[in-house]
């Protein structure tokens, strides 16, 4: 199965995507058949803060188009944040959409979590991953949504964490478990591993980069279909 991933959103994101999803997929001892697009995170910030899905999934469709002429059977975006307008996307998509937001809630099952803490941008936070979480219960920092939030654009669009990044999303985790009453902390933003990367952290932290890339391994490698993949069936 060949994988198309619209990347440059950002570009620190587009480079983890790379680097796992090769990873596993040799780990599986399969070849991997993949091509990158890049997008402008500018223009995603722009479309997530106004809350312009159209625009925003219009942009994607181009990219799609490109991605189905380089001969990819399937699509991913490598932004939670680019999700918010995931369901406009798909129904003008000429390639199936695989989203990093259906797999989730059966892992969080299968782990025991009833209860997980997101750190992301303003709109995962406010929302609770859009609402899509079915199973699962997600809560925030209300009241330092806008103060992470915009934290997290700035590491997105540099690609660079500051020491001070490194010390603030770790204690607001600490605080989503203490305070909130999570069983774990969600990277419900993908360039989130810069932060998180190499820290070590007295709860769980899940990487929902990690359980997206596991999805899309398995159906490069073959093992599991595009049914499946998409959450027709449990994956």
């Amino acid at each position: 199965m060949h994988i198309g991933l619209i990347g440059g959103i950002g570009v620190a994101a587009t480079v983890a995507y790379y680097q796992r999803l090769t990873r596993a997929v040799a780990d599986l001892g399969k070849p991997l058949e993949l091509t990158i697009s890049h997008g402008d995170v500018h223009t995603l910030i722009r479309n997530n803060l106004a809350d312009d899905r159209q625009a925003q999934a219009n942009i994607y469709a181009k990219a799609i188009d490109q991605l189905a002429g380089a001969g990819a059977d399937c699509v991913a975006i490598t932004s939670l944040g680019g999700h918010f307008c995931f369901e406009e996307t798909k129904a003008i998509s000429s390639l199936p959409l695989i989203s990093a937001m259906t797999p989730l809630d059966a892992y969080f099952q299968a782990q025991g979590f009833s209860t997980v803490g997101l750190l992301g941008t303003r709109v995962v936070m406010r929302t609770g991953l859009y609402g899509q979480l079915k199973q699962t219960k997600a809560v925030a920092l209300e009241d330092e949504i806008d103060t992470l939030g915009q934290a997290y654009l700035d590491m997105a669009v540099s690609g660079v964490c500051t020491e001070a990044q490194r010390v603030m999303f770790p204690d607001a985790g600490q605080r989503l478990i203490r305070d909130r009453g999570a069983d774990a902390v969600v990277l419900a933003g993908t360039d989130l591993n810069l932060a998180f990367d190499g820290q070590d952290t007295d709860y769980p932290v899940v990487d929902a980069l990690d359980v997206h890339v596991d999805v899309l391994a398995r159906l490069a490698a073959g093992q599991i279909d595009l049914k499946t993949a998409m959450g027709d069936t449990n994956v």
